[in-house]
């Protein structure tokens, strides 16, 4: 049984990313993506349940969708709509041989950093 979670810490004001979107694409192919799951991140900027369920799961490629720009906005970080980082979209390859992928997420208006966690 895999699972996959997130968590997203708000680099600029120093704490959680509290009510940030989360959307969850299955690739299909080379041009078709399937949305399988959307979530809002708590009060500790993760999920109250996985990115994937175990039901959901199965070995392929996936996109996470980060709604940085609404964020942003609404905590008065920046103006502009759309920003110029609107959504980060992590692209990643999740096998069955693993156990648990953990995706953090790094975020600022300007910038990012998201890894593959423990």
């Amino acid at each position: 049984m895999t699972t996959v979670t997130t968590h997203v810490l708000d680099l600029t004001r120093g704490c959680p990313a509290v009510g940030m979107h989360v959307e969850v694409y299955v690739l299909e192919s080379k041009t078709k993506k399937r949305l399988i799951s959307t979530h809002e991140t708590n009060a500790d900027g993760r999920l109250d349940q996985p990115l994937l369920s175990s039901e959901q799961f199965n070995e392929g490629e996936y996109e996470i969708h980060y709604a940085t720009g609404a964020y942003f906005r609404h905590h008065r970080l920046i103006e502009e709509d759309p920003h110029f980082s609107e959504w980060i979209v992590n692209r990643v390859f999740l096998a069955t041989d693993q156990a648990h992928y953990h995706i953090p997420l790094l975020v600022s208006p300007w910038g990012y950093q998201v890894y593959r966690g423990s």
